[in-house]
């Protein structure tokens, strides 16, 4: 996994164009399966992808807060959402709320989240590959496939799969 990780920047550089022309034309005219298509890739690569060996979206992007992953996670803490964004997080150039440095402060050094179970939304649903209306996330599916290898994988299989 760590070989791959350290080339998938590199991969997904050398597949943007081809990724970018696919999506374009996927936005124009997405299958009227695409939902169930993306499903089925989505579970298919995460039978054999294990995310404790990997981790990458942990160690180098951070997720976005909402309003409700505040509270929840602040009553976990049993603290006041005040003083839980004060210590973990900052707001953003788009006003958002985000960790104040990665890796998440959340990650443990055996890949596992301290707070899986009130996670973010954006953690919860990472990599958005099962998402309802794929072809709406195309810029952020094109980030995430240089972050995440089963992204990249679902992409890969996906080009195969739906002719555009």
């Amino acid at each position: 996994m760590e070989d791959f990780l350290k080339e998938l920047p590199k991969k997904a550089q050398e597949k943007q164009t081809e990724n970018k022309k696919f999506f374009v034309k996927l936005k124009k005219k997405p299958p009227k399966n695409l939902d169930y298509v993306m499903q089925e890739l989505h579970e298919n690569e995460f039978k054999k992808t294990d995310c404790l060996t990997c981790a990458n979206c942990c160690k180098t992007t951070g997720p976005l807060f909402t309003n409700a992953d505040v509270e929840r996670i602040a009553k976990s803490f049993k603290q006041k959402p005040q003083q839980f964004i004060a210590k973990y997080l900052r707001v953003d150039d788009e006003n958002d709320y985000v960790l104040q440095s990665v890796p998440c402060t959340f990650l443990g050094a055996d890949n596992y989240c301290s707070i899986y179970d009130v996670r973010p939304k954006a953690c919860r649903e990472f990599p958005h590959t099962d998402r309802k209306k794929f072809q709406q996330i195309s810029n952020l599916t094109m980030k995430n496939v240089a972050i995440c290898p089963a992204a990249y994988n679902i992409v890969e299989e996906m080009k195969k799969k739906i002719k555009v």
